[in-house]
């Protein structure tokens, strides 16, 4: 029942394909081109394109792969040493579900003039984090990324929606589920593990214009392949708009006042197909708690990875369901990192709302994970689950770890507790202080070689250019500056 036309076909898992299994394909289908894909430094994905005129050629593209320009893909290349290759990697191919002409895609990774792999590729620098996770705990791990997005287009004057309830939705209130459902079945057969879609909070006109605000969860699955899948959902989701004729934006924020979107991504540690975050009992693991450690102590650099221009600052504020202060809870939507119903222990669900079912037992199932809130749609997605990665790895190795996820743990809504909330740190406040948080816990990522000091010093400049310290307080009663603003970022990431 997979949605992949490949898998289907071939009868074996993606992380199976060969490059046999793609040339088969490719001829028993009539597949005309293949489009090699890639992430630039901008976060979004680029496209080399093949017209196939032989089975040899197939062979030659897929077996050598191609030289690109890597000085106009990544601001820290010199164009006088910039040449790089990519390689296709054969488990990511799909289906082009725009393309009139048959089409293949593929994803690539970036090797040097050596061969080697580009050690300040962002899809290398996650495989690195990834590795030595696995290496120094023996654990993998798993992620899974809410894409949260706003459809932009003209106000339909019928059903209008309320004003900021549109949490569940559905049509006629809801205009855009067809759009929504028409994404996750392109997005799937792409590959991507959907766990669900619907709409979310944000709904609002502007004069002749209405925002309808969706979001669509993946499921767990290997923190590369999660990277891998929220890229090409997001070009799927913003190809559609364009052949819809509206807008789509992952902006984080978009105006004053009404819901932002954000990309927070849940995880958990895996051990021989075992989810490592709770015990037998159904209670949250030592292992869990050390995993929040790390993701909290190293938070404050994380938005360097997650929140990459002026306006995430803007959707990061207090007395939102955006975080801003460093703390973790169960279920509870004001702190930053989230432990979201795990459907751990005996439960009789099931049974009560179906009394003709015989028993149905719950007690090996766990799904527990945990959930960092602050990241948004503008965050490089490779670089962001590298830290991730590198963010675990520390909570595990951290000796303090247990204490500090005490001491960091709420159990209220800490705006309603003024004693609790003075005892908590802060999130940065702006991309400077994003990068001055990079700056301080630069080390952590330095650490086992994963991230390159070029890279990191790069990232750090690149936030401090905004100069925004003030930015919020500045545009807070110039909405004429601050519409700008939103424009100019309109469509990051």
């Amino acid at each position: 029942m997979n949605p992949n036309p490949l898998v289907q076909y071939l009868n074996k898992p993606s992380s199976e394909f060969t490059k046999n299994d793609i040339i088969r394909y490719a001829e028993d289908h009539d597949i005309a081109m293949v489009n090699f894909r890639y992430c630039g430094w901008d976060g979004r994905l680029k496209t080399l394109n093949f017209v196939i005129n032989s089975k040899q050629h197939l062979d030659s593209i897929l077996s050598y792969g191609e030289r690109v320009d890597g000085s106009s893909l990544f601001s820290f290349i010199e164009a006088g040493s910039s040449d790089l290759y990519v390689l296709p990697r054969y488990k990511t191919a799909f289906r082009n579900p725009f393309s009139e002409v048959p089409t293949l895609d593929i994803l690539c990774s970036y090797y040097n003039k050596d061969g080697e792999p580009l050690a300040s590729s962002p899809e290398y620098i996650l495989k690195k984090a990834h590795q030595t996770l696995t290496e120094r705990t023996g654990y993998t791990l798993d992620a899974m990324g809410e894409l949260e997005y706003y459809i932009i287009s003209k106000k339909d004057e019928l059903f209008e929606a309320t004003d900021q309830r549109g949490y569940h939705e559905a049509e006629p209130f809801s205009k855009w589920g067809a759009f929504r459902r028409e994404a996750m079945l392109a997005i799937a057969e792409a590959g991507g593990l959907i766990k669900y879609g619907h709409s979310e909070v944000g709904n609002f006109t502007v004069d002749d214009l209405e925002y309808e605000q969706n979001e669509i969860e993946f499921a767990p699955t290997n923190i590369e392949d999660a990277a891998d899948q929220l890229l090409i959902a997001k070009w799927i989701l913003r190809t559609l708009a364009h052949k819809y004729g509206v807008t789509v934006t992952f902006a984080p924020k978009i105006t004053t006042g009404k819901a932002g979107s954000g990309m927070h991504v849940h995880s958990r540690l895996m051990k021989k197909g075992q989810n490592m975050m709770t015990k037998k009992s159904g209670e949250l693991s030592e292992i869990a708690k050390r995993v929040i450690a790390g993701y909290l102590d190293l938070s404050p650099s994380l938005t360097a990875f997650g929140n990459l221009n002026p306006m995430s600052y803007f959707r990061l504020v207090p007395h939102q369901e955006a975080p801003t202060n460093i703390c973790w809870g169960d279920r509870n939507r004001s702190v930053l990192v989230r432990v979201p119903l795990g459907w751990n222990g005996k439960l009789t669900m099931a049974n009560d709302a179906n009394p003709q079912e015989p028993a149905i037992d719950t007690s090996e199932l766990n799904r527990q994970t945990v959930e960092l809130r602050s990241p948004d749609g503008s965050a490089d997605v490779y670089m962001l689950m590298a830290g991730i990665a590198v963010a675990a790895l520390h909570g595990l190795e951290m000796k303090d770890a247990l204490k500090y996820a005490e001491k960091t743990y709420v159990d209220v809504n800490i705006f309603n507790d003024k004693k609790r909330l003075s005892e908590l740190n802060h999130l940065p406040a702006s991309c400077w202080e994003s990068g001055i948080a990079l700056e301080n816990q630069k080390s952590h990522y330095l650490k086992y070689g994963i991230f390159t000091e070029g890279t990191l010093d790069g990232i750090i400049k690149y936030h401090k250019q905004f100069n925004d310290q003030n930015l919020r307080e500045e545009l807070k009663d110039k909405p004429e500056e601050l519409l700008k603003m939103v424009k100019k970022y309109f469509h990051c990431g």
